[in-house]
């Protein structure tokens, strides 16, 4: 099989990225760094903010300690039906496109083993949790017929239209042993195993300033196919300092990925339009966790979750792509920092909660050379929100426990605003990085950059049994 590398190309001091590895950092931040976090109704409702309170399997999801707080066994299922709008906002005109999906979002149980003995060991519980979620995402940019490009042929076109398309999924499978201490302390561990799909495309529309009519581009090395699976484990902690309050602290590994790629290339001196293949591996960022639980009665809870990421994400290097890939991450990437409040009041059977998250943004600001809006121009300019921003959650739910059964219910609303460089693409002697049709190419020096705002209405269903 024909293996080839994938560039990068410099185009400021601060940030060297083409079109196609926009794409690339993008994922590498957004999926493979970012574990599936779509836990039962109640944990989502709550903002996914459990780790000092646990009690169930979606303690695997934040600190595994929690397996060790359940004193009974349980097993529930979680239908997730996900939205997610993107708004792309371009030269004066807004395309907004909305990708729904249903799927089977986690399944968890858990096993517990009381111990009758007269030691302060009380229970040994094994969990297990799968996590799923949808990583489509469609953004398409409206034109701007100022912006006209020359073909080599001599014929001119206006940039029409823009198009990122990625769909599939990411997932997690996380099994794990929690133990409590004398109803004090509580100890757990877990082994997480992730699979991850991206199909992802890349495509513009030029329409001729000679004749009117439209034609379809895609970019160099795209569309292309990725198919992942990873490993990490987790390790976690959870002490009570009253009957009141708890503290936990947990921290998980890197994941460490293998990803397996394939992608079209096209005008090759030697094969011409053919496609390659490749693997990679990359090690995700290390993470810790502390939370924080008030617990003021049986009837209310309050829990507070704060992640960090300890280090960058790191490809191992088979080529200058890796090694720029690394530079970029070691210059400009920021550890990650996530902030989960959550609730829960419980009046007889029913069950109220709430929750809040917030995400910071990935990046520091960056630079790149872009077109300006009158098409007559290219100047550098800063974003500090570029291909990726900070993120905030709303969430809520409702529950009523039938004693061995319950049924739960909750909705969560995301919402992030980015700027989106799109259609970079040089083409020269030395490198071709544009964007092809059968019979035409075009070039061009800097990019087009949108304003998009993403909004995500997610709604869940948990079905649970306790035994």
């Amino acid at each position: 099989m024909l293996k080839k590398s994938l560039a990068i190309m410099s185009i400021s001091a601060a940030f060297f990225a083409q079109a196609q590895d926009v794409s690339v950092i993008r994922n590498t931040v957004d999926v493979y760094s970012s574990s599936p976090n779509i836990g039962s109704a109640k944990f989502n409702a709550m903002a996914g903010s459990n780790g000092a309170l646990g009690g169930d399997a979606n303690s695997l999801l934040t600190n595994p300690a929690g397996l060790g707080v359940a004193i009974s066994g349980e097993i529930s299922g979680t239908l997730s039906i996900m939205s997610n709008k993107n708004t792309s906002s371009y030269a004066g005109s807004s395309y907004g496109y909305t990708v729904n999906k249903g799927d089977l979002g986690n399944v968890g149980a858990v096993m517990t083993f009381q111990l009758m003995t007269e030691s302060a060991w009380k229970f040994i519980n094994v969990g297990v949790n799968y996590s799923n979620q949808s990583i489509e995402n469609y953004i398409e940019t409206p034109g701007n017929s100022n912006l006209v490009y020359d073909f080599p042929d001599g014929g001119s076109s206006s940039f029409g239209r823009h198009a990122y398309d990625r769909y599939g999924y990411l997932s997690k499978t996380s099994v794990g042993v929690g133990a409590n201490y004398n109803n004090n302390l509580y100890l757990g561990a877990g082994l997480n195993f992730f699979n991850s799909s991206i199909d992802q495309s890349d495509t513009a529309i030029f329409n001729s300033l000679d004749d009117g009519s439209s034609e379809y581009f895609s970019k160099q090395n795209t569309p292309f196919i990725e198919r992942g699976n990873g490993f990490s484990a987790s390790l976690g902690v959870i002490g009570k300092l009253s009957p009141n309050f708890r503290i936990g602290a947990a921290l998980e590994t890197p994941t460490f990925w293998n990803i397996d790629r394939s992608y079209n290339f096209y005008n090759d001196a030697i094969y011409g339009d053919d496609y390659a293949v490749e693997n990679r591996k990359l090690t995700s960022p290390l993470k810790a966790t502390v939370s924080a639980a008030f617990i003021a009665s049986k009837s209310f809870a309050l829990n507070v979750d704060y992640t960090l990421g300890l280090t960058k994400p790191k490809y191992k290097v088979y080529g200058p792509a890796e090694t720029e890939l690394n530079d970029f991450f070691n210059d400009e990437y920021k550890n990650l920092s996530e902030l989960k409040i959550g609730a829960e009041y419980r009046v007889k059977q029913f069950r109220l909660r709430g929750g809040y998250a917030y995400t910071s943004s990935p990046f520091d600001a960056l630079t790149v050379s872009r077109y300006n809006d009158s098409g007559d121009g290219m100047a550098d300019k800063s974003y500090n929100d570029l291909i990726l921003n900070d993120r905030n959650a709303l969430s809520f739910g409702i529950g009523y426990d039938f004693k061995s059964f319950y049924i739960d219910a909750s909705y969560q609303n995301i919402t992030s605003k980015y700027s989106n460089p799109l259609l970079y693409g040089v083409i020269d002697g030395n490198y071709e990085a544009g964007y092809y049709s059968p019979n035409r190419l075009i070039s061009s020096e800097a990019y087009a950059v949108s304003n998009v705002k993403n909004t995500r209405n997610n709604f869940f269903l948990t079905f649970g049994w306790k035994f």
